[in-house]
């Protein structure tokens, strides 16, 4: 069932394991509730794409996923014609000496669905999730084909006629803003953008995604990460390299960060070899004395 309220969708989303903010909820509650699709922008790595897993197992719904990429067209994205069946139905026809009826091979039969005509098709759990995931990597003139979905929930099929949806799929759209998507499109969906969490909100998101490690272990681990995010970095770790680099941590045993092990698994946590090559030596061992000189600071509790 949809959740009632904001309340609601962050312990739907909480229960899934996705540590959101009140505010990323009321997105969510806002995109069911008025059947938005739900546009999220954000830095690779934030969770977007997690948002619609989400949904397809708390909400029990079919997940339909098209992964977007530079060249993406019709035939890939929405349907195209099986031209071998349509072949044989023309041959069979000549073999029983009847007329090859050109309108006979353009037959729902001889329709191959691609996900985005897939997801106007109810299926048993009812509506499906529809995930278009990195839609800034596509060339701009596929978003033209979105434009009559998202705002009809329909497709038209020249040879057939318009296939409209019995019900508004769930639709989840995320993009990294490697280029700017249209505001036709923008305009048809709830905005909103994913940024990195803040220290206290990965701390969450480690223990629960990763309850094995030591609270000690946890805690250098996100402050080691919050750290490198406020470098100049050319690509900043994001939550899935953060867990990456936990789980990393756990197959090698290790108890407590230091110098040797950060420089060994930076390539876990950092993917481009200029930001590998600033951080080894010498500036992680300074960060990892930051951080244990700050932790092992007792605090000081407010009256």
């Amino acid at each position: 069932m949809m959740p009632e309220n904001v309340d609601a969708t962050h312990e739907m989303l909480g229960s899934q394991r996705y540590i959101a903010d009140r505010s990323l909820a009321t997105a969510v509650f806002l995109s069911l509730k008025l059947q938005r699709p739900l546009f999220l922008e954000g830095e690779a790595g934030v969770g977007k794409t997690e948002i619609a897993k989400v949904l397809s197992q708390a909400l029990n719904r079919t997940l339909i996923r098209l992964q977007c990429y530079e060249g993406l067209d019709l035939s890939s994205a929405v349907y195209e014609w099986n031209y071998p069946a349509q072949m044989l139905q023309i041959r069979a026809s000549e073999a029983e000496s009847s007329s090859a009826d050109g309108n006979g091979i353009y037959d729902p039969r001889f329709l191959i669905e691609r996900p985005l005509l897939r997801a106007l098709r109810a299926d048993e759990r009812g509506a499906p999730v529809l995930l278009i995931d990195e839609l800034d990597r596509t060339d701009e003139p596929f978003e033209a084909f979105l434009l009559e979905i998202l705002s009809d929930w329909q497709v038209t099929i020249p040879e057939i006629g318009p296939v409209v949806a019995p019900s508004p799929p769930l639709v989840v759209i995320t993009s990294n803003r490697t280029r700017e998507i249209h505001d036709a499109i923008k305009r048809r969906c709830l905005y909103y953008w994913v940024d990195y969490p803040n220290a206290e909100r990965e701390l969450d998101i480690l223990n629960r995604k990763a309850p094995g490690l030591s609270a000690e272990l946890s805690n250098e681990i996100v402050a080691f990460v919050q750290a490198l995010r406020q470098r100049d970095l050319f690509k900043n770790p994001g939550v899935a390299e953060t867990l990456d680099w936990a789980e990393a941590l756990t197959q090698l045993d290790v108890i407590s960060l230091n110098p040797d092990v950060v420089d060994d698994t930076l390539g876990v946590l950092l993917k481009y070899q200029d930001d590998i090559g600033r951080l080894h030596g010498s500036e992680a061992a300074t960060i990892i004395n930051d951080i244990k000189r700050e932790l092992s600071t007792p605090r000081e509790v407010s009256d």
